[in-house]
């Protein structure tokens, strides 16, 4: 009653504790130090705010978006995840990943064949305004569905859920999602308009049609994506040459985007090459609308997928983090953090974020201590929007691209997971190259869900495929080990020691009593087999012995009853003689006839005697074998007279488990050898208790904590005095 009374009461305290962990900020921020955070996290804020400029238009024009949508993406999430995050480290915003999804989504909904115009001299041509109005709309809608999905998953406490996407599915599918990624800037790099292709081999399609189109690549645009890649590439080579020595990265994206953009703008690149450029960035915020919920019904899958993926990936990267550094990440928080992050950004013309892979590791390698960070961070980009976002509108869109693929590397680099997981898991290599092949061929949403199918049936296939193994005793220890598997191990006469891997469980309790008498050398089917056919050839025998046990017992009754009526004649004879003798007054005579009389009456009863005594020796002529000769006919000359089943490493137990283990008990008791179970957890004794699983046949007796308290049993009980176990131990259960 205490306990449900402190539970439901409302007391200050209570209130306080369910707001901080709510409200995060709320318990950080009052016991931030300034001397120990404040520097670190100014340096890491300034680093990432530099980073999310260009990365943040690059990343909206991945998505099918203009370019100031992605600042507006790396300003206001970033604020919200500051205050309900748990997680120091992470870089919020924009990713390719998820930019690349939404793009997809956007190009679906808007594309651009809906938005072409008939000119007044007959031409047509595209409303782009028109155009990324609408995108705009469809990728807050988006949002706002995926924030809302994500709130649940909290709510329906779904944070586990992560547990069953493996780190080998999630860096296959980043990488697939990378090969996404790089053919959707394929095309501004070479400056050509290949058709858009949906479903499954779209990527195939597109690569095709880009590889059609290169007689018409535009020269400048190629110079200029080749000169820029190159600058790119070498400058963050020697960010990563001289990270230790630098005091924070060269800005080197930041540096090309304005050099571009100011050569651009003073060589009139724009009207002498007809180069594509980012166009009309509007200056200021936007004020906040309520997103169209009108696309639901047709998003909700990709909602669903980029609600899962980017919790995945925020989860996984923070709890690196947080073992890393100490601290701890909650889980179902995080779908809180995320989930509000996209539906309060949504109203902001914002698209779906999570946390980015570079620029975390940015904001963890320049110092930064606290959520904080993420706060400079979102200032500078809120500079940038608000008074010099115009700046940059004759940057060249090939230039955003070339930033894409720098930024593509750690993700390419995952290809080195391959020959890693050959040498270690190949089960994990396997799951790594379907998730690749699936993500590529056949998408991002779909491709998703066939991995994490894929995923699951490896878990089943393991489950149903366990390694069982006979357990031998470590001479000098209570030590029971694989005797396939270590040396020195020793199998203890008369007693085979049992175990499964895994849990056991409906789907290989089968395999599991296939197991076992495979590795004990002990066939159930024929032994039984055999016992019944020697049950039945003895029948005869015992038929004979019962009929020829009724047959004496029938004369003994005739004998019984005959000798009855010959001392009831003597008796009356005898009464007579005296009769006669009392009137003669012959008194010898009398003496003599008692005397016979009593001679014959125990004549008589032992001939009784004698008659019973063969009664019974006929009656047990056939006798059940001994002991000892049944179990050594039972096993077919094997000295097996006791298994030992550990399981241990059974979590739990269901209807089919149970039943297993009762026709266990059941057969192998048939042929003399008795079944033990070592190391039940307590949860499994209680579900077998609750099944009905022990009963006089199956005592509890038969339950021992560990293997060795078991051994020790069973040879106290076989009086093994000589065999002496070199660690005694008896463990209480």
């Amino acid at each position: 009653m205490n306990v449900i009374h402190f539970c439901c009461r409302c007391s200050v305290p209570r209130l306080k504790q369910t707001v901080v962990s709510w409200v995060p900020v709320l318990g950080w921020l009052p016991k931030y130090s300034i001397r120990e955070n404040a520097i670190g996290d100014l340096i890491a804020g300034c680093s990432v705010g530099i980073m999310h400029l260009p990365q943040g238009m690059a990343y909206a024009l991945l998505a099918s978006l203009p370019p100031v949508i992605g600042l507006y993406t790396s300003l206001f999430p970033v604020l919200v995840y500051f205050i309900f995050g748990t997680s120091r480290h992470l870089s919020i915003g924009t990713f390719a990943v998820m930019s690349i999804v939404i793009g997809g989504v956007t190009e679906r909904l808007a594309p651009d064949s809906d938005f072409i115009v008939n000119g007044t001299n007959g031409s047509q041509f595209h409303n782009f305004e028109a155009r990324d109005a609408l995108r705009v709309k469809v990728a807050c809608s988006l949002t706002v569905l995926t924030g809302i999905f994500q709130i649940l998953f909290f709510v329906v406490r779904f944070g586990f859920v992560v547990t069953y996407l493996s780190e080998p599915l999630i860096r296959g599918y980043t990488t697939g999602s990378a090969c996404h990624v790089c053919v959707s800037q394929l095309k501004y790099l070479f400056g050509v308009t290949p058709s858009r292709f949906t479903g499954p081999l779209s990527l195939i399609y597109t690569v095709v049609d880009i590889c059609r189109m290169l007689p018409e690549t535009q020269v400048p645009e190629l110079v200029v994506s080749l000169v820029s890649l190159t600058v790119l590439i070498v400058a963050k080579e020697i960010n990563d040459c001289y990270k230790q020595k630098l005091p924070m990265p060269i800005p080197v994206e930041l540096i090309v985007i304005i050099a571009a953009t100011i050569i651009t703008h003073f060589c009139r690149l724009e009207t002498k090459y007809k180069l594509d450029v980012v166009g009309p960035i509007p200056s200021g915020l936007q004020a906040p609308q309520v997103p169209d919920t009108s696309f639901f019904s047709e998003m909700i899958g990709d909602a669903f997928t980029v609600a899962i993926v980017g919790y995945a990936i925020n989860i996984s990267l923070g709890k690196t983090f947080g073992l890393k550094h100490g601290y701890k990440v909650d889980s179902n928080q995080e779908l809180v953090a995320l989930g509000l992050s996209n539906t309060i950004g949504s109203f902001f013309q914002c698209y779906s974020v999570t946390c980015s892979l570079s620029r975390s590791l940015i904001q963890e390698s320049t110092g930064g201590k606290t959520q904080v960070a993420g706060v400079v961070s979102s200032i500078i980009v809120l500079i940038t929007v608000l008074k010099i976002g115009a700046l940059f509108e004759d940057l060249p869109k090939a230039i955003l691209a070339t930033i894409v693929f720098a930024n593509l590397k750690g993700m390419f680099k995952q290809f080195m997971d391959v020959p890693m997981l050959w040498r270690t898991n190949k089960v994990d290599l396997l799951v790594w190259l379907v998730t690749l092949i699936s993500t590529i061929l056949l998408n991002l949403d779909l491709g998703l869900a066939v991995s994490i199918g894929f995923s699951m049936l490896t878990f089943i296939f393991r489950t149903q495929r366990p390694r069982y193994s006979i357990l031998g005793h470590v001479p000098g220890t209570d030590l029971y080990l694989d005797t396939d598997a270590y040396g020195g191990t020793e199998e203890i006469p008369g007693i085979k020691i049992f175990r499964s891997s895994t849990t056991i469980c409906y789907t290989n309790a089968e395999m599991y009593l296939e197991a076992l008498q495979a590795k004990s050398g002990i066939e159930i089917s024929k032994l039984l087999g055999a016992k019944k056919k020697r049950d039945a050839a003895l029948k005869p025998k015992k038929e004979k012995a019962k009929a020829k046990t009724e047959e004496k017992t029938q004369q003994k009754q005739k004998a019984v009853r005959d000798m009855s009526i010959l001392a009831i004649s003597l008796t009356e004879l005898t009464e007579d003689k005296v009769s006669a003798g009392l009137s003669q007054g012959n008194s010898a005579d009398v003496t003599s006839t008692n005397g016979l009389s009593k001679g014959q009456v125990n004549s008589a009863y032992q001939h009784d005697s004698d008659l019973d005594t063969g009664c019974h020796g006929d009656e047990n002529i056939y006798q059940e074998p001994h002991h000892g000769d049944e179990e050594k006919e039972g096993t077919c000359g094997s000295d097996v007279h006791s298994i030992i089943l550990d399981i241990s490493s059974t979590g739990f137990v269901d209807t089919v488990t149970t039943n297993t283990l009762k026709n266990i008990f059941r057969d192998f008791g048939e042929i003399n050898i008795n079944i033990y179970l070592a190391g039940c957890q307590a949860c499994v004794v209680e579900q077998l208790d609750t099944a009905g699983f022990f009963s006089e046949s199956i005592p509890k007796s038969r339950l021992f904590v560990t293997v060795h308290d078991a051994v020790l049993h069973i040879l106290k009980k076989l009086g093994l005095r000589d065999f002496v176990l070199d660690v005694p131990c008896s463990t209480p259960m």
